[in-house]
């Protein structure tokens, strides 16, 4: 009947809209690729730059060995071809060790101190913007948007070192930087949790101001609805679409490893890798790092979308 169709329809088009999603992250990623070896390729240097001194005659067999004789266009269709077929090279640079097992090392650092950092982010950002929002125009209001405001403004390279000097060497509560013992992601992961939170409880205000102005709300409160059962029942659900647009790029970043925050704790993860990778021209281990944090973000923005669409299907629908 028509209620079979209808939902044959939407599936059909729910369908289409995720097909047309990952033929975008494809080309995301092929994009992504080719301007990290653009960029790699002007930048001043090349990966026997350490190895002045060796013979005309050495330096063309080992740039050579790299491949880096062959045309530009030549290299990057290796890359990319290595990259889809899971042949992946080897980081010279890194006593010879294949690019995927340097990720595999670094990822779980990054990943341990990402998914804390996330859930901090959350735990903080979530309630402060739900508190501004349900309380408008009043000192909470103006208190959590202050606190997020100061959040937003202060980078990593500053609140790093702060908790650093606090935590680590004032009152020793943590070490300052390494990772050595089993909390050394606490420092990391707050530093990050805090700056992010900043932004979550921003978004989650917004959303949900926005949310309560809405007819739906106002009938809820018309049938004597407590507004405890307003926020959480009827309203939390569409406020947090802007939440969750924010998590997509936000989760990749964090997973894959914060370039500063890594270099700030001296963790050995992966944005560490992806900064040796670029200083010492490791154009092996730097594509792979860009591949992996492009499908990173592609991945995380589909699994948002899924999401959006089993909140609110008429997301899905008006996107397909």
């Amino acid at each position: 009947g028509a209620p079979r169709l209808c939902k044959g329809r939407h599936f059909s088009l729910m369908l289409r809209f995720f097909a047309s999603r990952l033929i975008q992250g494809g080309i995301v990623i092929l994009a992504v690729l080719c301007i990290t070896f653009v960029l790699l390729k002007r930048a001043p240097g090349s990966p026997l730059e350490s190895e002045r001194n060796i013979p005309e005659h050495i330096r063309a067999q080992k740039m050579a060995q790299l491949g880096l004789d062959q045309p530009e266009i030549v290299q990057l269709w290796r890359h990319i071809r290595g990259f889809a077929t899971f042949q992946f090279p080897v980081s010279e640079k890194n006593g010879g060790r294949t690019v995927d097992e340097i990720i595999l090392q670094g990822f779980p650092v990054s990943a341990l101190v990402g998914c804390a950092a996330l859930v901090i982010a959350l735990g903080l950002g979530i309630p402060m913007g739900a508190l501004a929002a349900v309380r408008p125009n009043t000192l909470e209001d103006r208190a959590c948007m202050m606190a997020a405001t100061a959040g937003i403004c202060t980078p990593s390279l500053v609140l790093g070192p702060l908790m650093a000097l606090i935590f680590g060497l004032k009152l020793r509560w943590f070490n300052a930087s390494g990772w050595y013992d089993a909390d050394d992601w606490v420092l990391p992961a707050l530093t990050l949790g805090i700056i992010y939170s900043a932004s979550i409880a921003r978004l989650t205000r917004a959303g949900l101001r926005e949310t309560l102005a809405q007819e739906f709300i106002r009938t809820a409160r018309a049938k004597g609805a407590s507004e405890t059962a307003v926020v959480f029942r009827h309203a939390f659900k569409l406020a947090c679409l802007p939440v969750l647009n924010f998590l997509g790029p936000a989760a990749a970043g964090l997973l894959s490893g914060s370039i500063v925050t890594e270099v700030v704790f001296q963790l050995p993860g992966l944005g560490r890798h992806f900064v040796g990778s670029a200083v010492n021209r490791d154009y092996e281990l730097a594509m792979a790092c860009a591949a992996f944090y492009a499908v990173l973000i592609v991945g995380f923005n589909l699994l948002v979308d899924a999401i959006q669409a089993l909140l609110n299907p008429r997301i899905g629908l008006h996107k397909a």
